[in-house]
């Protein structure tokens, strides 16, 4: 064996060989238990401890934190889980609503049976232990009953609105309900939104405008009308999402922190007895009658049914999504939503668009797209 230069000798294995000249020869450690070890740091400690022989402490910055496959975030949580399922949801109910309504024109009767299905499945998950159950006192109870009488007061301005302007002019006014909402987030809440965000904003609601380009009639009533509703589709959206968000100390008492089956179990009642309440004053409850006594079948009435357990579906994704998302992001996936809803018609019933309808369409599309990577981009700068 060629012998090794000493200077060739690395320092801690020099180390070692001095150390153990101080032993007698019955003391010293074998070949096999010599390991390098690190630089001495106390006088009293010849050797540091190996890594293995450390004991993790919750105080001990050193150790990395132990993690287990429960605590890493799963897909069933993240924002584009519930995103997409809000689409699939949202898209299904729209376009199997077009084809109930056809034989079922009665939008605040609908509207009641979906409530109703919203309190039946929010009693069933109560019953399975899915959510506790929320005691409210007397200011929180006044806010919900508030809030689900803006709800409904969101459809019957809607439904009103619809008679008195063309459809591609109440796609046009309701695609400004994401402007809406950060004018009322950052006057009611103090939440101010990115300049790039605003910006991203800008061809979501265009492009919603040269998708739904067509006959556009309204009469002045029906514009104010219109208007009202995209206001009170955005307050209803923030709302929705101020109810299930933590609270904070400058948080009022009297706003209760619910979660999204809570509040969709406390708004289910209320909703459908307000529904009804409409249905009656309009004169709707009694061609609901005359068309049970001659047109119901029992086709019909599975098929009502149906709409009702996806309506069901769609509350509590939607309510999850508000509270993943947030309330601008969920007023920039509705408008994709009614861009997504044309391009399904138009591939489902063989619908034909125009060039303007087709670049609104791309445009909308890559708004939401440019939106969602700028969220993506801010949340990432704010974690580090």
């Amino acid at each position: 064996m060629s012998s090794i230069a000493t200077n060739d000798v690395p320092s801690d294995v020099k180390a070692i060989t001095y150390s153990l000249r101080s032993f007698p020869a019955s003391r010293r450690p074998s070949q096999r238990s010599l390991r390098p070890s690190p630089p001495r740091v106390y006088h009293r400690d010849p050797f540091l401890p190996s890594p293995v022989d450390i004991e993790p402490s919750k105080d001990d910055s050193l150790c990395p934190p132990v993690t287990s496959p429960k605590d890493k975030p799963s897909f069933s949580s993240s924002k584009t889980f519930w995103v997409s399922l809000y689409f699939c949801f949202n898209l299904g109910l729209t376009l199997y609503n077009k084809g109930v309504l056809v034989s079922f024109p009665f939008p605040y009767t609908l509207t009641a049976i979906h409530a109703l299905f919203g309190t039946l499945g929010g009693a069933i998950l109560l019953g399975n232990g899915s959510f506790h159950a929320v005691t409210l006192s007397g200011p929180e109870t006044l806010l919900i009953v508030a809030f689900s009488i803006l709800y409904s007061v969101n459809i019957v301005v809607s439904n009103i609105s619809l008679h008195l302007v063309t459809i591609p002019f109440h796609q046009v006014i309701r695609a400004a309900t994401p402007i809406f909402t950060i004018m009322f987030s950052s006057i009611m809440f103090g939440q101010h939104s990115s300049y790039m965000k605003r910006v991203s904003l800008i061809p979501v609601v265009l492009g919603v405008g040269f998708a739904t380009y067509g006959d556009y009639y309204y009469t002045a009533w029906g514009f104010m009308l219109t208007l009202l509703g995209t206001v009170l589709a955005s307050l209803k959206t923030i709302f929705t999402h101020v109810l299930q968000s933590p609270r904070t100390a400058s948080s009022p008492t009297w706003r209760p922190q619910l979660p999204s089956l809570a509040l969709l179990y406390l708004l289910s009642p209320l909703a459908f007895i307000e529904c009804v309440l409409l249905a009656f004053f309009t004169g709707e409850l009694h061609d609901v009658r005359q068309y049970a006594t001659h047109d119901m079948t029992t086709r019909k009435g599975i098929a009502l049914a149906a709409n009702g357990c996806i309506a069901l579906g769609l509350n509590i994704v939607s309510f999850t999504a508000n509270r993943q998302v947030g309330a601008l992001g969920m007023t920039v996936a509705a408008n994709v939503k009614q861009v997504l809803t044309i391009v399904l018609a138009v591939l489902i019933f063989d619908l034909s668009i125009s060039f303007t309808n087709a670049i609104g369409i791309l445009l909308t599309l890559a708004g939401g797209v440019w939106y969602a990577y700028v969220e993506f981009v801010e949340r990432k700068k704010t974690a580090t």
